[in-house]
């Protein structure tokens, strides 16, 4: 009987050890995941295509403290390459315009870490008129608004002068020519890309940027360049990493998806780009993950 009873009370205390360490290890989760709590679906934001790292413990989140810019620009063709977004503008057959490097974001970054969600004591309320104007070079209406709520914030920049700077930012760098308007396949070394890069913008140095790839064949998900705080090329921090952001030696890339289509400019928004889609707000989280 005291041998029951012994092994009765070794499982009940198993148990409580449980469930007491239960919410520390979610809070561990929480912390390290590079989203944190999840707003309502069409608030949702793409999230880089390999992990940057654990954010800092060392910062706190406050606005305009931050050590430089990631400029973000994802590979159209990739997320609409599995032909189950044709519902998106950038995806759909008849596409306005040919989408290739779409702006992501503009991030705020430490040079270990970065900040996000930072309170700023104003409203974090992204205009209509805004989101619109927006939409030709971040072709989803979530993603314009979350993006000022999640990194916005953190530049210490109201939303008309972030996405300002942001548009400054993407017209400056110049798209190589073979990622203009591919119309076939192609595969090609992250090295390739970013001498490609280089050699089109000769102002972006080797340890100002960086490529990522994922998915099925490796394929080309993003490029990311460092700008300073005022919006100059700079040099990375350890949260663009090469190796950790695309070590495959080779990389697919996918053709845009209306490669005949011409005469479209940044500031120029696509026919039908202002309408909400929830359908594109949850194929953009499921492609890209919570940041």
């Amino acid at each position: 009987m005291l041998r029951y009873a012994a092994a009765a009370t070794l499982i009940t205390t198993i148990a409580l050890a449980g469930l007491l360490a239960s919410p520390a290890s979610a809070r561990h989760r929480h912390h390290h995941s590079n989203d944190g709590a999840q707003g309502p679906a069409e608030q949702a934001e793409p999230a880089p295509a390999s992990p940057q790292g654990e954010r800092s413990n060392s910062h706190t989140n406050e606005a305009g403290k931050f050590d430089y810019y990631a400029l973000v620009l994802s590979w159209s063709p990739s997320f609409c390459g599995d032909g189950r977004h044709d519902d998106s503008p950038q995806c759909a057959p008849s596409a306005p315009r040919p989408y290739n490097f779409v702006l992501h974001g503009l991030w705020p970054q430490y040079q270990k870490g970065w900040p996000q969600d930072c309170p700023t004591g104003r409203d974090t309320f992204v205009p209509d008129p805004l989101v619109n104007q927006m939409l030709d070079i971040m072709p989803a209406r979530q993603l314009v608004i979350h993006e000022y709520k999640k990194h916005g914030t953190c530049s210490g920049l109201d939303p008309d002068a972030y996405f300002a700077l942001a548009r400054r930012l993407y017209t400056s760098v110049r798209i190589p020519e073979r990622f203009q308007n591919p119309p076939t396949w192609q595969t090609v070394s992250p090295d390739e890309v970013l001498a490609d890069f280089m050699k089109s913008n000769p102002q972006i140095k080797p340890d100002m940027i960086a490529v990522s790839c994922g998915g099925s064949g490796n394929g080309l998900k993003e490029v990311h360049i460092c700008m300073s705080r005022d919006g100059q090329p700079a040099a990375c921090g350890r949260n663009e990493v090469q190796k950790k952001m695309c070590s495959a030696e080779t990389m697919a890339v996918p053709p845009v998806r209306s490669a005949n289509a011409s005469g479209w400019s940044p500031g120029q928004a696509p026919a039908g780009a202002g309408a909400p889609k929830r359908t594109l707000s949850g194929a953009l989280l499921q492609y890209f993950g919570k940041k």
